[in-house]
């Protein structure tokens, strides 16, 4: 999110405003910290031109993502 927030030159202040949302909710959802309302990370991930894919972690996508962040977990829950 911070990567497409920055890439349409915005602020996160500026990005928070046109989505609606707070600058805390903006800076938690890019930190990944706290809980946030599903609807709440949507609706701000539309509005940066973003989607939300769920996938079953044998797809092809989902392993080739996986495999592009060495921390992320495999298929058997490790890291």
């Amino acid at each position: 999110m911070r990567e497409r927030r920055k890439s349409q030159s915005m602020r996160i202040d500026d990005a928070a405003g046109l989505l609606g949302v707070s600058v805390d909710l903006m800076s938690r959802l890019e930190n990944g910290q706290g809980s946030v309302r599903l609807d709440k990370a949507l609706a701000v991930l539309d509005g940066l031109g973003l989607t939300l894919m769920v996938l079953p972690k044998e797809h092809p996508w989902a392993r080739e993502a996986a495999g592009s962040h060495p921390s992320a977990p495999t298929s058997d829950g490790k890291a």
